[in-house]
């Protein structure tokens, strides 16, 4: 299963690629995407938009895994971020993908083990999960790399989960035993 990680920001945005082949895991690419602060929003979003676009297509993942905000301190970075969020799950979604979004807390907790986990902790974790020679940088790589690593032990939970919430609930008799 090949799953794209996509950590969101309108000035680098970051991505990268895992593969599971079996039970061993593999990062086949890993980059940022980039748009110049000084290009007006309407272009910068159109641009971020076909770089997606075309990502996907190049590498056409099983899964597009985006990072959902969930809490930032500056609204203005909250707002690139959602905005390059959103981008991410459209270019996910037109091509077909299954799409699923985690917090930076619930990443943190599957890759490090501890929902507090520092960037250098997750940088350092990814490299060791994926026998990588040296932790991913930037950082927005080693985010798209968790993000990824994430839903790829997360996903066997989650469709469990819904196979048993549309499973028909057995029958039980008088005295509660099930038939």
């Amino acid at each position: 299963m090949f799953v794209l990680g996509i950590d969101p920001g309108l000035s680098r945005c970051g991505y990268g690629v895992v593969r599971k082949y079996g039970s061993h895991l593999a990062a086949t690419a890993g980059g940022v995407v980039t748009t110049d602060r000084e290009t007006p929003l309407p272009e910068r979003l159109r641009l971020m938009l076909g770089e997606l676009r075309a990502l996907v297509a190049e590498v056409r993942p099983d899964a597009v895994v985006v990072e959902r905000v969930f809490f930032q301190t500056n609204v203005r970075t909250a707002m690139a971020t959602g905005q390059a969020g959103g981008l991410a799950l459209v270019a996910a979604a037109e091509a077909g993908c299954e799409v699923a979004q985690y917090t930076s807390n619930e990443v943190k907790m599957a890759v490090v083990g501890f929902g507090s986990a520092t960037k250098d902790q997750v940088q350092r974790m990814v490299a060791a999960l994926l026998d990588l020679p040296e932790p991913p940088r930037p950082p927005d790589v080693a985010d798209a790399l968790a993000l990824a690593l994430c839903h790829l032990t997360a996903q066997p939970l989650r469709r469990a989960i819904e196979a048993a919430s549309t499973a028909k609930p057995p029958t039980t008799t008088a005295l509660g035993a099930p038939r």
